[in-house]
């Protein structure tokens, strides 16, 4: 055989092992590429024939602990801040599109909750930023010292569900952590604030805080966020973000303005909590601070079935079963 039909003969062996590598791949299925490239998207929990990729399952985690959740995504303008200076924080909610979210529900009287708090938890902050029209939410925020800094975003996107997405921010300078022991009384300008209750893990809670000043009771508390105050549980070492109920509110019959205002915390692992109360009194809103520890256990989970089943055989997927 001459040179010329040696080559010719190679070209169409190539060919055929070309051609048969390649039907094999498309008997397999498509090839997934890097996330984040065209047709390169995870999908490993997708839909085999129809190429969509499901959405994870939803978890029970506390709020805050994620930049990230339900389709939703906090995203700020910048991630440091100056010390000692009252400085302009912005920050978009990036909706299921990617695209900033621009409609929210009305919660608690306001359509964004902000909480700023420095990782040991001083310097606890709650304000209210202003959305503009471009779905950016604006606020002045003075950081008084240095260190990393959580911020939490509490919001219900108009016809979604409500959520709470944390981000760290920081200040530069030198940083000295503070440290908390146990404590249920509260001193705030020339306010007492009493915590009593227990913090139950697994289960709801009921706490009360009782305010006096000069000795005597507080029984004229002005509404502050369509309650008698606001209480805010941070977990202890994460920062755990966790919802309280408030337990009534003004003009409904039967909550009284004072002295005492109580919550339902749900808390769901054993540690210590901060919390931190907002109240308002001729005309100022005040903040209580409280460290206080969980007690008693949590409930165990259910038990597995001791029922002795036959596994039944493997079925049969299309791709050769499990075998």
């Amino acid at each position: 055989m001459n040179t010329v039909a040696k080559l010719s003969a190679y070209g169409v062996a190539l060919a055929l092992v070309a051609g048969g590598a390649w039907a094999a791949g498309t008997a397999v299925g498509p090839f997934a590429g890097a996330a984040g490239l065209p047709g390169g998207e995870d999908a490993g929990h997708g839909d085999a024939h129809s190429g969509t990729v499901a959405e994870a399952a939803p978890t029970d985690e506390p709020g805050g602990l994620a930049s990230s959740r339900g389709g939703y995504t906090l995203t700020p303008t910048t991630t440091t801040l100056t010390a000692g200076t009252t400085q302009p924080f912005s920050f978009r909610i990036l909706g299921p599109d990617g695209k900033p979210v621009t409609a929210y529900d009305v919660e608690h009287e306001k359509r964004m909750h902000l909480i700023v708090v420095r990782r040991d938890t001083a310097g606890f902050q709650h304000v209210h930023p202003e959305l503009g029209p471009d779905g950016v939410w604006s606020v002045p925020l003075a950081l008084p010292q240095a260190g990393s800094y959580r911020v939490f975003a509490d919001f219900k996107p108009t016809g979604g569900s409500a959520s709470t997405l944390g981000v760290d921010i920081a200040t530069a300078g030198d940083f000295q952590p503070a440290e908390y022991q146990p404590s249920r009384v509260a001193d705030v300008d020339g306010y007492q604030v009493r915590l009593d209750g227990e913090l139950t893990p697994g289960k709801s809670s009921k706490v009360t805080l009782t305010v006096t000043k000069d000795g005597r009771e507080v029984t004229d508390l002005q509404p502050y966020l369509g309650a008698y105050g606001h209480l805010v549980a941070l977990r202890g070492g994460d920062l755990a973000y966790l919802h309280v109920h408030p337990d009534g509110e003004p003009g409904d019959g039967r909550t009284k303005p004072g002295p005492t205002v109580t919550f339902f915390a749900e808390v769901p692992s054993n540690g210590t909590y901060r919390l931190f109360l907002d109240f308002q009194h001729q005309g100022k809103v005040r903040t209580a601070e409280f460290t206080a520890a969980t007690t008693g256990t949590p409930a165990p989970a259910p038990a597995p079935s001791t029922t002795q089943n036959p596994t039944p055989p493997p079925a049969d997927d299309g791709h050769g079963g499990h075998g």
